[in-house]
């Protein structure tokens, strides 16, 4: 027996893999998404769908070499961003509203963020001597659906190619 939160709430169920008939198997997630999207449009009751990926690869991009310039103007931008919305905050709950305090808020915030970037990069430096965006893509992706709803999407999916073939020679 699991122990009762505080505030009388069970908590969430693990997350498990939607269970279903595949209704497509696409290449790209755009050409799954779509595929809901033309079922949506055609009225159909969608909140049941999921779009699953498989074959999950990791892929790191690398954007170049970094540097003591380039972590210091990193620093600078992100911190100039924090500056900006704490100056912000100051200026709208001021008593004497000054637009100074919000130049000055953003020109500290980006002078502690160049010196946190270049302290960053100094630390780490012989562990990572380079820039790069992450992110996580499938091999394909497969539009799930409750059983019974399969030939219903079907029928609908068949009659949206239709429509939208009629529309396009309508068109030339």
């Amino acid at each position: 027996m699991s122990t009762p939160s505080l505030f009388g709430r069970r908590p969430a169920a693990p997350p498990t893999v939607p269970q279903g008939d595949v209704l497509g198997e696409y290449a790209t997630y755009p050409e799954a998404q779509k595929v809901v999207d033309r079922l949506a449009k055609a009225d159909f009751a969608v909140s049941g769908m999921a779009i699953v990926g498989s074959d999950l690869k990791t892929v790191e991009r690398i954007t170049g070499r970094m540097t003591y310039g380039r972590a210091a103007i990193a620093g600078a931008a992100s911190g100039s961003w924090v500056g900006l919305f704490f100056g912000l905050v100051l200026f709208l709950f001021s008593p004497a509203p000054d637009f100074s305090l919000v130049l000055a808020a953003a020109l500290i915030g980006a002078g502690f963020g160049m010196m946190l970037g270049i302290a960053s990069y100094a630390v780490n430096r012989r562990r990572r001597d380079f820039s790069s965006t992450h992110q996580v893509l499938a091999g394909s992706y497969q539009v799930i659906i409750d059983p019974s709803q399969t030939a219903r999407a079907r029928l609908a999916l068949a009659e949206s190619t239709a429509q939208a073939a009629a529309e396009e020679s309508a068109g030339d």
